[in-house]
């Protein structure tokens, strides 16, 4: 499946089926144990590709590439940054407008639309938490690419790692109830991948955070 059409698989997931999901999961909000291991996974993810950056971003432009309901965007601004993040889906946009202290509105842009359109310009450095996860190797080699000839220092991202624990989760559909399920990940042998993008600089492995039902891997490509 082309980029394309798996970007509209995930634009009508993430905006028309799953948005209350999302909304509730990344808050403070009582949620199952199930999704409350994803949630603290996706934290300490968060926190560890944030460690990829400096503590002080004042004077750099940073790209929340699939920035969801903002809670990387809110870290990025409040080190100092000049962020534009960007989301397929305007409801999951208008959650992040939302949910943004006024004390750091004017350091963010937000926009609806493809995280990868080089009309969004150049940046210092790119996070990409969870936002490739749907893409084959190929895709996520062209996407990073292209990022790479726009990105001055570093752009972080996850895939889900191909381990025995996530295919049998992946396979059993329980991560979340059927009606809200996500598109289907591509897992990924991260050696495999890191060679791939090996042309568009150097790759190194920042690791893996498994907590429950969230597995993901970060890798850093530093053009």
């Amino acid at each position: 499946m082309s980029y394309e059409a798996t970007r509209s698989r995930v634009e009508t997931y993430f905006d028309r089926t799953a948005t209350r999901v999302w909304e509730q999961l990344t808050s403070d909000a009582p949620v199952s144990r199930i999704r409350q291991t994803v949630r603290r996974g996706r934290d300490e993810m968060r926190a560890r590709m944030l460690d990829c950056l400096p503590a002080d971003l004042t004077g750099r432009r940073v790209l929340d590439a699939g920035c969801g309901t903002g809670l990387m965007t809110a870290e990025l601004a409040a080190r100092g940054a000049e962020v534009v993040a960007v989301d397929i889906s305007p409801s999951l946009i208008g959650i992040a407008e939302r949910r943004l202290p006024e004390s750091l509105r004017g350091r963010v842009n937000f926009h609806a639309g493809d995280m990868l359109s080089e009309d969004l310009g150049g940046f210092d450095h790119v996070m990409a938490m969870d936002s490739l996860i749907y893409y084959h190797q190929d895709d996520i080699r062209r996407a990073i690419d292209g990022l790479a000839g726009r990105t001055g220092t570093n752009i972080v991202f996850t895939v889900p790692p191909r381990t025995p624990l996530l295919m049998a989760m992946w396979h059993s559909g329980k991560l979340f109830p059927r009606a809200d399920r996500s598109p289907v990940m591509v897992p990924h042998a991260t050696r495999t991948l890191g060679r791939a993008l090996a042309q568009s600089g150097t790759v190194r492995d920042v690791g893996r955070v498994s907590v429950g039902f969230y597995i993901s891997h970060a890798l850093e490509v530093r053009p």
